[in-house]
């Protein structure tokens, strides 16, 4: 019976993510924003249909597995575009660099003079790093993984739904710049919303989410330790 109903949990939801991709593609709505969407359906018919989390959980289990092969096919983008990191690599770098310590920085002055606790900042600031990353850093700097996987989550969910529309809106339109900065900012979703724009963009969005999760680590523990104490 468990067998049969996380099938049938996987079967909707991969029907649930073609139907939401195919809208993304249709309207072209940053709304329409494919893990957005898709997860909001999912849960309401849960809700609707009396299905607590505990009853989704091995379905979802099969399928984040699949994260893992999924990565590393970023490779096959990125080898196609290998020589993009020849032509830009020292901009690759610093901008990637750049834009992590940013994002870092800016988050520790506003929930400094936001006045929030020890823990809430130390868990906030690897925001913009994948999960593993995130998880690692608040817990050795005395924060909450729980909570830096919140904050990981909702950033990636939020750079996905407006980056692209954002950066747009400043007409930046280079691929490079575009994938870099999906990437940076909004790591493993914002690098899917990028792949789906064109293959230039993700296989840079793969870099920079790569690249984001090793200054974090390298970085996060030196502005803590000056900053937060």
């Amino acid at each position: 019976m468990q067998v049969m109903l996380s099938a049938g949990f996987i079967i909707l939801t991969v029907g649930i993510y073609l139907i939401c991709r195919y809208l993304y593609f249709r309207y072209n709505h940053p709304l329409i924003n494919i893990v957005l969407l898709s997860a909001a359906v999912i849960i309401a018919i849960l809700v609707v249909g009396k299905q607590d989390y505990a009853a989704y959980t091995p379905a979802k289990d099969v399928m984040t597995f699949l994260l893992g092969p999924a990565t590393v096919a970023l490779a096959v983008p990125l080898y196609r575009n290998r020589h993009l990191l020849k032509q830009y690599g020292i901009a690759i770098f610093t901008g990637v660099g750049l834009g992590t310590l940013v994002s870092m920085a800016s988050v520790l002055f506003i929930t400094q003079i936001g006045g929030l606790s020890r823990e809430i900042i130390v868990s906030i600031i690897p925001k913009s790093s994948t999960v593993p990353f995130a998880v690692e850093v608040a817990a050795l700097a005395g924060g909450n993984p729980a909570l830096a996987v919140a904050f990981v989550v909702a950033t990636g969910t939020f750079g996905s739904v407006i980056g692209l529309s954002l950066l747009s809106r400043f007409k930046i339109y280079n691929p490079v710049a575009r994938g870099l900065a999906m990437g940076t900012v909004s790591h493993g979703q914002g690098t899917a919303m990028a792949l789906l724009e064109g293959e230039q963009q993700g296989a840079m969005a793969g870099v920079a989410m790569a690249l984001a999760g090793i200054f974090t680590s390298v970085l996060a523990p030196v502005l803590i330790a000056l900053f937060v104490g």
